[in-house]
């Protein structure tokens, strides 16, 4: 039987290991060329908070997605809250999903990824391309967009094996 104050430590433990994998992807989210094909750089902050989500629930899951959805928006320079709001509810809507209809393994994790990468690429695309009338703006999402879905689809097991490893380490004694 562990003790209270050795719980907490625990999981202050896991979450600092939580945020720390936040910010790596976060850092190698917004470094100019990394990993670029063809001008596509995939997307790292948002299989961490989809993982997060999924191994510790919904409602911790959104919280994560809340601070990612902040540091998403901070390293891109934009105005913070929409990708925050944007990732709370995609995480908390998969985790959701995932806890009642699919078990918890690499292929779903991959499908489930490219659904809210989906959405919330196509949520970007469509305030900040869509609605101010840039032309061109089809040829964008057909030729950066949808090649960014799948290229942060084909990369997302290793957030999930990060957030799984550290799952797995941190589970306080009975």
């Amino acid at each position: 039987m562990t003790s209270r104050r050795k719980r907490n430590l625990i999981l202050l433990a896991k979450w600092a290991c939580y945020f720390l994998i936040l910010l790596i992807a976060a850092t190698l989210q917004s470094l100019p060329g990394f990993l670029s094909i063809f001008g596509v750089r995939p997307l790292f902050i948002l299989p961490v908070c989809l993982a997060v989500a999924i191994y510790e629930g919904e409602y911790p899951g959104a919280l994560l997605a809340v601070a990612g959805g902040f540091l998403w928006d901070w390293t891109a320079s934009r105005v913070g809250g929409l990708m925050a709001l944007g990732l709370m509810a995609i995480c908390f809507a998969a985790a959701v999903v995932v806890e009642l209809y699919l078990r918890v393994n690499t292929v779903n994790f991959i499908l489930v990824n490219a659904a809210c990468c989906l959405l919330v690429t196509g949520m970007d695309f469509m305030f900040y391309y869509l609605m101010p009338g840039y032309s061109g703006a089809m040829e964008r999402y057909l030729t950066t967009v949808l090649p960014m879905v799948i290229y942060t689809a084909v990369l997302s097991p290793l957030a999930m094996m990060a957030v799984r490893r550290v799952a797995g380490h941190f589970v306080p004694e009975q």
